[in-house]
């Protein structure tokens, strides 16, 4: 039983683990496999944001695809409203998909370019049962369209017709339709212009304020993230490295990549002691991972132990936790 006036949360993730098996050879046997996500824990709250950061590559997208359930996880649980998505398929899971949804990367491309936008969130509608006639739906379709910033006379017109900006705003009207709980957000601002990003944003970030959403944000750039995030998680070839509260974790990151993270953010204060520096090197495959740290080939504080033997991920002060031996 929780504890008097503790909030409980609305997803728990368990050591979750996500692998592609490699195949070669004549009779495609199993060579390998790619750990995308490796051990993965944490805990959501219902109308919080928590930001998941890294490098392309890093295991983020594959996290946030299981979670929704559109991959199957290899190992470990999603918790969600004390039911296991991971074990769950068939009706019971799709009975559940309305309670979270997923905000694409590209607009474009997760947009059916032969169907309308009224046609695009009204099919989520449609699937759930959620407008007994052809009046309520169009009326829903409207209230809808017009949350995200467009116009309902927008319903009409085809994806083609939009800029990117307008086509991701069809998506997060797409994933409001069925009125979700939780949303993942994957890397829904990195293909749009740097003006357009900010009105994305703060447009997330109003409706989380009125409808009471949690995000899974998920996103490249650090400086993106704290703007949105309570509570941040850097990952690195498929493992959490660092996770704390967005504010300090940006003022004060521990782990040297959360640090090269940090110093490739872009200084926009001409005033500003600090320089911009970029990560050097490039991530290791997945398929095979360095041996101990995962990140000490390209860690400018290296040791002996850190190339043979894997740090745990441990609290170093309350509420962050860091996976370094250094630290």
């Amino acid at each position: 039983m929780p504890k008097p006036g503790l909030r409980m949360n609305l997803l728990e993730v368990r050591h979750l683990k996500v692998h592609f098996p490699v195949r070669r050879g004549r009779f495609h046997r199993v060579t390998g496999h790619i750990k995308a996500v490796d051990d993965v824990s944490f805990g959501l709250l219902a109308g919080e944001t928590l930001g998941v950061v890294g490098e392309s590559g890093c295991g983020k997208t594959s996290l946030g695809r299981a979670v929704v359930r559109l991959l199957k996880p290899t190992v470990g649980q999603v918790v969600f409203e004390g039911e296991d998505l991971a074990a769950m398929g068939g009706a019971a899971l799709r009975s559940r998909r309305r309670q979270f949804q997923m905000i694409f990367q590209d607009p474009q491309g997760s947009l059916d370019p032969r169907m309308t936008v009224e046609d695009i969130v009204g099919e989520a509608l449609d699937l759930h049962r959620l407008a007994p006639d052809g009046r309520a739906r169009r009326a829903r379709i409207e209230a809808l369209l017009q949350a995200v910033g467009l116009r309902p006379e927008h319903a009409r017109r085809y994806p083609h017709e939009f800029s990117g900006g307008q086509r991701q705003r069809i998506g997060i009207a797409r994933a409001l339709a069925v009125e979700p709980k939780l949303v993942v957000c994957d890397e829904p601002v990195s293909a749009l212009d740097v003006s357009v990003q900010a009105q994305i944003v703060n447009l997330l970030r109003d409706l989380q304020d009125d409808r009471k959403l949690a995000y899974l944000f998920i996103a490249h750039d650090l400086a993106v993230v704290e703007h949105l995030s309570r509570r941040i998680l850097v990952m690195y070839l498929g493992r959490v490295v660092e996770t704390g509260e967005a504010r300090s974790l940006v003022r004060m990151p521990k782990h040297p990549y959360t640090q090269a993270l940090v110093a490739a953010v872009p200084v926009l204060d001409p005033e500003s002691n600090r320089r911009r520096s970029l990560l050097p090197g490039e991530m290791p495959s997945p398929l095979s991972p360095p041996v101990g740290c995962s990140f000490h080939p390209r860690c400018p504080m290296a040791e002996a132990r850190c190339r043979t033997e894997p740090p745990a991920l441990r609290e170093i002060t309350p509420g962050h936790r860091v996976a370094c031996h250094l630290a």
